[in-house]
């Protein structure tokens, strides 16, 4: 039964509606914080923060995801919200929502935002460099910049790759960095490439051992190449190179710390000064604070399987050792050094082919595995039309020497093929719900006899290699082993798992020039991290597989193909596909280069000032 209000509560009613209205016109509508804030941070004139790893800008790939610090302590409305930490891992909250609409949706929004935001002439490409570097951008900036509008390169500030390379050599002394470069022109297997003196990027000297000169020079060929594109406008320089797959300089945390400090105070550290290093192998490159050197490890015992299911949002911490203990496990270029080397006493500035977090090569824009297409293009037919809905990895057992006194049986190839093959045991995984709003729990456990033979096919190819006897032998009863797949059987399958070999994955560009849906699990972050995005152009998975099939289910469906996300997965297809031919063309390998070795340059020289660009940022 409603009652009636009296006259004077009506009256009443009134007077605290107009008082309230007063107050929000006073002091406004307070904001809300449920604990997340934006990642974007402008970049201060202070020294560093000690802690270095990993060592990344304002405006690096994972710019835009939201990060929560805490978890939420209560579920938001209508379902609970994912927790981004800061390890680059998205931990699933089981009353929310399938994570990966949440990831494409996040990471589409950053990497339109990073497009919009590029600079569109000089001037503002300078103003960009000196807001996010707080120095002026190398002498020929301008003539470099030249060549990006004139070849149409994308992305023109999204170079922090080189910057987070180059910083710590920022803080030694300029004469002792040039010495430590002299000396190094003189070690075992490298070579170094600078201006001959007809003006021509050429091998200035090399160091290799007799007989292996064919071998290991043929890397330079297609280097110089690209060099020679613009060599007119290059300055001299001189670069030293290791013709090896993988990354060979180990940091120490203290000492590449002290450099960084010194790069962000604008002054120098002599070489001598540098810190004593530490001989803990490869925590020898971590914060004291990080979890690599808080808890000891044991490679006799490998990490149990997580108890919370986690994808990749930031893919560059996710592959950080320092913050995920469990990639000294699983990863052949740790393994292969069991508990790791001894870390370099200075910062020594080798470039390579690639580099990890907690080495400190100079990684370059490598031509190896370049492709502008896949032709004939019948040999890759569209996403729809590929009839095999099973992830496809094929591939020699590289990645380390099998031998015993090694855990080579972890190394990320075998695990690859070892745990998509195995039929004892079961599986927990996320179901692959068709509603964006239906609550992501109960997961559901399956056995992998079942799952694993219906939506993989991974295998070795050849006979086995990079190992000892009686392990060869051994081998063959251990994994599957399969014939060489031919372009167009490979083109069938609509989805694709690339993973490392003896070092960074040299198919990866042609994988994702295809129009499959490409799966990548690495830990080496390449010259295109700032430049990709990852849940746009493919899907990122964790060393240790684990979210593999859960991924793998979200776009294809569970082995009957029920609760499939085809149109998704050829979304990213179609994206990856395009970016490789807009992105990484040769001309973006060439800027990148072109670019790297401006900064290098200056680096190397004893007056870095005379050699910047003071051009204008205005106008």
């Amino acid at each position: 039964m409603l009652v009636p209000r009296s006259r004077s509560s009506k009256r009443t009613l009134k007077w605290l509606i107009v008082v309230a209205a007063l107050a929000l016109f006073i002091f406004g509508v307070p904001k809300l914080n449920y604990g997340s804030r934006e990642t974007t941070v402008k970049p201060q004139k202070t020294k560093p923060a000690k802690a270095i790893s990993p060592a990344r800008t304002r405006n690096s790939v994972a710019e835009a995801p939201i990060v929560e610090q805490q978890p939420q302590t209560r579920p938001a409305s209508p379902l609970g919200k994912h927790m981004y930490r800061s390890d680059g891992l998205l931990e699933v909250n089981e009353d929310g929502y399938h994570p990966i609409y949440e990831l494409m949706e996040k990471a589409g929004k950053a990497w339109n935002m990073k497009l919009k935001r590029s600079s569109r002439t000089l001037q503002e490409a300078v103003k960009e460099y000196r807001r996010r570097y707080l120095r002026d951008p190398p002498k020929g900036f301008d003539i470099w910049w030249k060549y990006v509008k004139e070849h149409n390169v994308q992305l023109p500030d999204e170079y922090d790759q080189i910057h987070n390379d180059l910083e710590p050599f920022w803080g030694l002394e300029p004469a002792d960095l040039i010495q430590i470069q002299s000396e190094l022109e003189n070690k075992k297997d490298s070579y170094t490439l600078g201006k001959n003196s007809s003006g021509l990027v050429d091998v200035l000297t090399y160091s290799f051992e007799e007989g292996r000169y064919k071998q290991l020079i043929h890397g330079s060929e297609r280097i110089i190449a690209l060099l020679n594109e613009v060599h007119e406008d290059l300055p001299d320089f001189r670069a030293t190179f290791s013709p090896h797959d993988g990354p060979n300089r180990h940091s120490d945390y203290e000492v590449k710390a002290a450099c960084m400090e010194a790069a962000g105070s604008q002054s120098y550290v002599e070489r001598a000064a540098l810190p004593k290093i530490h001989h803990l192998g490869w925590v020898s490159a971590c914060s004291p604070t990080s979890p690599a050197r808080l808890k000891p490890i044991d490679l006799n015992k490998p990490p149990p399987p997580p108890t919370k299911k986690t994808f990749i949002y930031d893919h560059i911490p996710a592959m950080d050792p320092c913050l995920h203990p469990g990639h000294l496990h699983h990863h052949g270029q740790f393994l292969s050094h069991n508990m790791g080397p001894t870390p370099q006493e200075a910062m020594v500035p080798e470039f390579s082919q690639c580099s990890t977090t907690i080495h400190h090569n100079i990684r370059i824009p490598t031509p190896y595995g370049w492709i502008d297409d896949i032709l004939p293009r019948s040999n890759d037919p569209e996403f729809d039309e590929k009839i095999d809905e099973r992830l496809l990895w094929r591939g020699t057992n590289t990645g380390m020497f099998r031998e015993p006194g090694k855990h080579w049986l972890h190394s990320q190839r075998d695990w690859l093929v070892g745990y998509t093959n195995e039929l004892n045991g079961t599986l927990k995984v996320l179901p692959p719900v068709t509603d964006r709003k239906q609550r992501v729990s109960p997961y559901k456990e399956v056995r992998k006899a079942r799952v694993n033979p219906a939506v993989m096919d991974t295998a070795f190819v050849g006979k086995p290699s990079s190992c000892k006897q009686p392990l060869c032998d051994q081998l063959w009863d251990l994994f599957p082993w399969k014939e060489f797949q031919t372009q167009k059987e490979a083109g069938a399958y609509k989805y694709v798992m690339d993973v490392d070999g003896n070092g960074w994955s040299g198919r990866f560009k042609r994988l994702i020039t295809s129009n499959s849906l490409i799966f990548k699990s690495t830990i080496y972050p390449e010259w295109y991290a700032d430049r990709i995005a990852p849940w746009v152009h493919y899907v990122p998975i964790q060393l240790d597989l684990s979210d593999l099939h859960d991924a793998l289910f979200f776009f294809r469906g569970d082995p009957c193909g029920e609760g499939a996300h085809e149109d998704l997965g050829r979304k990213i297809a179609e994206a990856g596909r395009e970016w490789s031919r807009t992105f990484w063309r040769r001309e973006d390998l060439v800027a990148y280069f072109f670019r790297l070795l401006l900064e290098y340059a200056r680096l190397m020289s004893l007056d870095r000032e005379g050699v910047s660009y003071h051009g204008p940022s205005s106008g």
